[in-house]
C-alpha cells in the first residue's frame, strides 16, 4: 500500500491534542499502520462537527459551510474559506470555536491534499464514513437550527435517536473495524458480520453516553435528544425538563436510557475480546473510552442529571488508574476479562462513599 503521510507543513498531531485530549490518547497507542488514516478521519470529523456546532452562526450559513466542506471531502475539491465564517462571529459568544478548533479548519486545505495522498483504499474508507457522519450534522442543524431555550426541540421516537447515534458513531465503529482488518489482522478466524455489528453498537453507546451527560446543556441550547414520544408518556414535554423537580417523572425513562446505553457498552466490550490478544494496542484503544463510558454512567446514576450545576465528568486521576488497571491486567486473561466490572464496582464505591456526598447543612 501507498505510504499515507502527512504534508511536512500540517503539524497533524498538535491540531489533534488542542482538539481532543481524550481521542489524542488513544491514538498515540494506536499501532502505525492504522494510526494515520483513523486520525486524518477524526480531523475531518471534528472540523465538519465544528462548522454544524457553531451555534453563534445562523444556521443557513451553518448549512452551507458544512455542504461545501463535505463535497470538498468526497469529490478532492477545495477547501471552503472559512476565514468570512469565523470573522463574522459575535466576540466572546460561548459557542464559539476554540483556539485549536480555528486552527484546524484554518489548516483544511493541507488537511484535504492530506487526503488525496492516502491509499486509494483507505482514502475511499474514510470518504464513506465522512459521508455518513456529514449526513448526521446536517440532519441535526436542520433539525435544532431555530431551537432555542425557550422553544426547544426535541427528536419524536427511538427509531430517530437510534439513526442519529449511528450517524455520528456507530458508522465510525464500522470504519474502525474495516480499517483495523485491512491493516492489522485480515486473516484472522473472526466472524467479522459480528464484529461489524458489535463495533456499530460500540459507537453508538459512546455517543448515548455523551447525549446523556449532556442533557442540561443541550436543554439550554434548544436541543432535547430524548425523544418526545417517550417524554409524552410520562405526561412530559421538553421544557419541563428545564425544572430539576421533573426529574421524579423522568427517573424512569433516563434509567432506561441509561441501560440501554451500558447494553452498547457491553457490546464494545464483547468487540475488544473479540480481537486477537497479540493486538494488545488495538485492546486498550478499545478498553479505554469503555471504561470511561462505564464510569459516567455509574455517575450519572448518583445524580440528577436535570440539575446542571456541574458537568459529570470521569476525573483524570480516575482515568489514569482505568490504564494501569487495564495495562497490568493485560497479562492475566482473568483479571482483564473482569476489566469492566471493575469500572463498575468502583464507581458504585465512590458514589455511596459518604466522602462522595456533601456534608449536611446545619446541625443534628
Amino acid at each position: 500500500m501507498r505510504a499515507s503521510t502527512a504534508p511536512p507543513d500540517l503539524d497533524w498531531t498538535r491540531l489533534l491534542r488542542e482538539v481532543s485530549r481524550s481521542f489524542y490518547l488513544t491514538l498515540r497507542v494506536l499501532p502505525s499502520r492504522v494510526r494515520i488514516p483513523i486520525g486524518l478521519a477524526y480531523l475531518l470529523a471534528r472540523a465538519t462537527d465544528t462548522v454544524a456546532d457553531t451555534e453563534a452562526i445562523p444556521a443557513e450559513f451553518r448549512l452551507a459551510a458544512l455542504d461545501q466542506l463535505r463535497k470538498a471531502i468526497l469529490s478532492g475539491g477545495f477547501s471552503p474559506d472559512f476565514s468570512r465564517f469565523l470573522d463574522g462571529l459575535p466576540p466572546g459568544h460561548p459557542g464559539n470555536p476554540t483556539a485549536g478548533e480555528r486552527a484546524l479548519l484554518a489548516e483544511m486545505p493541507r488537511t484535504l491534499q492530506w487526503l488525496g495522498s492516502m491509499d486509494p483504499a483507505d482514502r475511499e474508507r474514510i470518504r464513506q464514513v465522512l459521508e455518513v457522519i456529514t449526513s448526521g450534522q446536517i440532519l441535526d442543524v436542520g433539525r435544532f437550527g431555530q431551537a432555542t431555550e425557550k422553544s426547544i426541540v426535541a427528536l419524536k421516537t427511538l427509531s430517530e435517536l437510534d439513526d442519529y447515534t449511528y450517524r455520528v458513531a456507530g458508522c465510525v465503529g464500522e470504519f474502525w473495524t474495516r480499517i483495523c482488518r485491512t491493516h492489522l489482522f485480515p486473516d484472522a478466524p473472526i466472524s467479522e458480520s459480528a464484529l461489524l455489528e458489535d463495533g456499530v453498537r460500540f459507537g453508538k453507546g459512546l455517543q448515548l453516553v455523551n447525549i446523556l451527560r449532556d442533557l442540561p446543556k443541550d436543554l439550554r441550547l434548544g436541543r432535547c435528544y430524548l425523544p418526545s414520544e417517550q417524554l409524552m408518556a410520562r405526561s412530559l414535554v421538553p421544557g419541563d425538563l428545564l425544572d430539576p423537580a421533573a426529574y421524579e417523572r423522568l427517573a424512569p425513562l433516563f434509567g432506561a436510557a441509561l441501560d440501554r446505553a451500558r447494553g452498547h457498552l457491553d457490546a464494545g466490550w464483547r468487540y475488544t475480546n473479540s480481537l486477537p490478544r497479540r493486538l494488545v494496542r488495538i485492546r486498550l484503544a478499545c478498553a479505554w473510552p469503555i471504561l470511561i463510558g462505564i464510569d459516567t454512567l455509574g455517575r450519572l446514576r448518583g445524580v440528577n442529571p436535570l440539575e446542571g450545576s456541574h458537568r459529570v465528568k470521569t476525573p483524570r486521576a480516575v482515568v489514569r488508574g482505568m490504564i494501569w488497571q487495564s495495562v497490568w491486567r493485560l497479562a492475566w486473561p482473568p483479571a482483564w476479562n473482569r476489566l469492566d466490572r471493575w469500572a463498575e464496582a468502583r464507581v458504585k464505591r465512590s458514589r455511596e462513599s459518604p466522602f462522595s456526598k456533601p456534608p449536611k447543612q446545619g446541625m443534628e
